[in-house]
């Protein structure tokens, strides 16, 4: 008698192998957005800490944010300085408040963890990061700076005080985290520099999808280097409550970034913006 001997065909063979390859390509996607809405989530968790640093200062001013930032005012010898903080605007100044945040690296979001410029040694705008890299860093690390200059967060300028009380911009500026509606202010953001903030309400959103890096100047760092697609048509931030959550990027011209900003502009809802005035990589976000 012949025996025949037990195995697979190759038809069989076929068949497992693309159920396994279906497979794949059904639960690849999904751990990969499963990947991503954890960063995401450790991405709110960086800016709560950093919320905590940030009512530590004020408290210890009474309310108070840094002051020491100016407009376009040319200051004169009639000009009185506002000291109401510690002069010093940026990451780490203010007593090291700021430090902690690269200490414990909460400086970045998981989802832009990789730095523009290591060495710090570029020139031009080589320290401007992206949707998905680090600014940075400033300077090479330990030449000027007590503390390391580099993040994936931005602070809205108009948070701060501005040196001079008769500064052309003085009634734009928040100075301090007790007023009305701070549930709707925003204090720090995913950004693809240290700072940035709108300017004037009808600021176009960006034309492109991919970050372009503006003028280093202090006035032309607007909504552009905010309005970038980081987390799934949208970016995570503080608030001058210190609460934090996901913001759309059309909303973004919803939230109220200085005391003059009209949060009924021609981006919103409210001021009848249309679906086909946004740049096209927009128009499928959420309208707000």
């Amino acid at each position: 008698m012949m025996t025949r001997k037990s195995g697979f065909t190759l038809i069989e063979l076929l068949v497992v192998i693309s159920v396994i390859v279906l497979l794949m390509a059904i639960l690849l996607p999904t751990l990969e957005r499963v990947k991503r809405q954890a960063k995401a989530v450790v991405c709110q968790s960086n800016l709560r800490q950093s919320g905590i640093i940030w009512a530590a200062y004020t408290d210890d001013y009474n309310g108070c944010f840094p002051g020491g930032l100016r407009g376009q005012s040319t200051p004169s010898s009639n000009f009185s300085p506002i000291r109401t903080a510690p002069y010093g605007w940026w990451w780490g100044d203010g007593g090291g408040y700021w430090y902690r945040l690269g200490a414990d690296g909460l400086c970045c979001c998981p989802m832009a963890t990789k730095i523009a410029d290591p060495t710090g040694k570029g020139v031009g705008n080589s320290d401007v990061g992206g949707t998905f890299l680090a600014w940075g860093r400033i300077e090479p690390k330990g030449r000027f700076f007590e503390w390391d200059t580099y993040g994936s967060y931005g602070i809205n300028l108009w948070v701060y005080q501005p040196y001079y009380r008769e500064d052309e911009y003085y009634p734009y500026f928040w100075g301090t985290h007790h007023v009305k509606g701070a549930t709707n202010i925003p204090v720090q953001l995913d950004n693809y520099y240290a700072f940035g903030y709108l300017f004037d309400s009808d600021d176009p959103p960006p034309r492109d999808a991919v970050p372009t890096p503006p003028i280093r100047h202090l006035m032309d760092w607007g909504h552009g280097s905010f309005c970038m697609n980081r987390h799934n048509g949208g970016i995570n931030g503080l608030f001058m409550d210190w609460s934090v959550r996901k913001v759309g990027l059309k909303e973004l011209w919803t939230l109220k970034w200085s005391r003059k900003f009209d949060t009924a502009n021609v981006w919103t809802k409210a001021g009848g913006v249309k679906p086909e005035d946004w740049p096209k990589w927009m128009r499928r976000f959420k309208d707000y």
